[in-house]
């Protein structure tokens, strides 16, 4: 059971140190706005996590209900220190991720108000200043007189 366990503990501190690697990717190829390969990156980064979800599924259900560091306990004392060093290298891993995967967050976030406010304000200078821009003779008129047809010598 024991190998099993630490096999699979194993594999999920492998697998997060790959996930922040493919996080570091991720981050460059956002600053230097290469879509395709974020995309690309994004899917691998969505099946790690699934498959790191199926590991500690796994490991949940292997031991029954019990902390992995009450396992840890009930094991001889170098397995136990050897279960123990990979969950305490899994915490570290799981913290890197997280901050990295915040950093990528924030500057997606970035990216997207500073593409919306370059898109309003190209936008903005492209539309007519107001839906009545052209009158009735043709041509282009900023506003519209505000005086009466009367006094502007119509009937």
């Amino acid at each position: 059971m024991y190998s099993i366990i630490y096999g699979s503990l194993s594999r999920q501190h492998r697998a997060l140190q790959l996930l922040h690697d493919l996080l570091e990717e991720e981050y460059h190829e956002l600053l230097d706005r290469k879509l395709d390969a974020v995309v690309a990156l994004e899917f691998s980064i969505q099946e790690l996590i699934r498959q790191l979800a199926v590991e500690k599924a796994f490991v949940i259900k292997g031991l029954n209900g019990v902390r992995a560091a009450e396992y840890a306990g009930m094991l001889p004392e170098d397995q136990g220190q050897a279960v123990l060093q990979t969950l305490a290298s899994i915490d570290a891993g799981e913290q890197d991720v997280a901050r990295q995967a915040s950093r990528n967050s924030q500057l997606s976030l970035a990216l997207l108000d500073q593409s919306s406010r370059t898109l309003n304000e190209l936008t903005r200078q492209a539309v007519p200043p107001q839906a009545t821009t052209y009158g009735r003779r043709g041509g282009m008129r900023v506003r519209q007189h505000p005086q009466a047809a009367l006094i502007s010598g119509r009937l």
